[in-house]
């Protein structure tokens, strides 16, 4: 009887094992899926960036869709985190000066894009 009650254990840690590997398995499939084609973008302090003006947050700037949906350029002041950074920001915009990566954008001199057309 206690031979059987080992064997019944070892089989469900068996059991429990393989489930949490095929959870791994399909967790990272899916996560290589999701990221396909995204683009990894992290900027240094002292980095130039243009702003997205989001209705939520901006919705001053963005009371009629002839205005523009960006500004800057702006300098990167601190790096919070690999998702967030502080920006200069001039007080007049009344918001927080931390931004998410998603709204940032690479800002890049009109003058050097002249004399490097790639």
């Amino acid at each position: 009887m206690n031979r059987d009650g080992q064997s019944k254990a070892e089989y469900v840690k068996r059991l429990h094992q393989q489930v949490k590997e095929n959870l791994e398995r399909r967790t990272q499939q899916y996560e290589k899926q999701a990221n396909k084609g995204r683009k990894r973008v992290t900027f240094d302090v002292g980095d130039w960036v243009w702003v997205h003006f989001r209705k939520e947050r901006f919705p001053a700037q963005r009371r009629s869709k002839l205005l523009p949906r960006g500004d800057g350029p702006f300098q990167v002041v601190e790096k919070v985190n690999e998702n967030a950074y502080k920006l200069d920001l001039p007080g007049e915009y009344n918001v927080s000066a931390t931004f998410n990566v998603s709204d940032l954008t690479p800002f890049e001199d009109p003058a050097d894009l002249r004399t490097n057309p790639f």
